[in-house]
């Protein structure tokens, strides 16, 4: 790995983290109306396939979407500003924390149905084959979405037209409070039904953003060559509850030393020590890079208290049916 490579990484996962931090911080202020699932220990996956990616892919995700929309290249200001209900956000203050779209960065869009944007993501792949280009589709979902029948679906028609997509399953071992031996049989690996399915698969620890990214590389070649879906299983972990900015440990469904286990692999904490060994970074890159990364925090959190709600008749903008038809 390069020295500009690393940077990245360890830039957008710092990123994320901050940012999301932030969010819990400032959540108790009741300005932030809107629930919010954060991915803070999950950093490593999002900064890896957002480094693969090019700014022309396009990207569609769940209900955890912050850091996936961040690592496509979203607009913080625009992503603060939306949780905040605010009509510069990128939805203008429509969708909050789990419908965020970017068409100019090709952030295509996020919903709060799992599996929702599975068969959508699905969809522009196949607008892409049929405009013959080589830009592909990625398609972000949780374990979870191994769940829904639309996601067995969605990978049956993916690898019967040979749709230029990516699917990067997010693996943190819960839906909600539920672990994967109350979900899943004992011995299923995910990607083993992706394979199964006839979609190349591969699996790494989503935590080593190293090994993350260099997968998920190889991944989008793949798919640009014209091989077809690709689909990657990164193992991570949330710290935080499901939804909101609490830890929710005291509630039994996970034990102490799972958490702390998984937060002693915290994907920053160890891609620092290994760029830091091999001097790809220096310590005083990344306090200049966290410094950086604090103003353009402060900023955005500013953009979006200064900005002005939207105005009542937007509520009626954007339907798919007019204010008198939905009486």
């Amino acid at each position: 790995m390069n020295a500009g490579t690393a940077r990245q990484l360890l830039h957008a996962m710092r990123r994320i983290r901050s940012v999301e931090e932030m969010i819990a911080a400032r959540y108790s202020e009741q300005q932030i109306r809107c629930p919010t699932h954060l991915s803070i220990g999950q950093e490593g996956a999002a900064a890896a396939v957002g480094a693969a990616l090019r700014p022309t892919d396009l990207a569609v995700s769940g209900h955890r979407a912050h850091a996936h929309y961040l690592a496509k290249g979203g607009d913080l200001n625009a992503m603060i500003a939306e949780i905040y209900g605010k009509v510069t956000g990128c939805a203008r203050g429509k969708g909050g924390s789990m419908h965020l779209v970017d068409e100019s960065v090709g952030f295509m869009g996020s919903t709060a149905i799992v599996a929702g944007t599975v068969p959508v993501g699905v969809g522009l792949a196949y607008g892409l084959k049929l405009e013959r280009s080589d830009r592909l589709s990625c398609v972000f979902l949780g374990d979870a979405v191994a769940e829904a029948g639309v996601f067995y679906e969605s990978l049956n028609f993916a690898a019967l037209k040979k749709l230029p997509v990516l699917f990067v399953c997010e693996n943190n071992l819960y839906s909600v409070y539920s672990p994967l031996s109350v979900r899943q049989p004992a011995g299923r690996a995910i990607h083993e039904v992706a394979a199964a399915m006839g979609v190349g698969s591969q699996a790494c620890d989503g935590n080593d953003v190293q090994a993350a990214y260099e997968m998920t590389a190889a991944a989008v070649e793949k798919v640009r060559s014209g091989s077809g879906p690709q689909f990657i299983e990164l193992s991570t972990y949330r710290w935080r509850e499901h939804c909101g900015p609490m830890y929710d440990n005291d509630i039994g469904y996970r034990a102490e030393a799972e958490f702390l286990d998984w937060k002693g692999r915290d994907p920053i904490a160890r891609f620092e020590q290994q760029v830091l060994s091999n001097k790809l970074v220096s310590a005083a890159d990344i306090e200049a890079m966290q410094t950086a990364i604090d103003a353009e925090i402060a900023e955005a959190f500013a953009f979006a208290a200064r900005s002005p709600f939207p105005e009542p008749a937007d509520a009626f903008t954007d339907l798919y049916a007019s204010p008198i038809d939905t009486i």
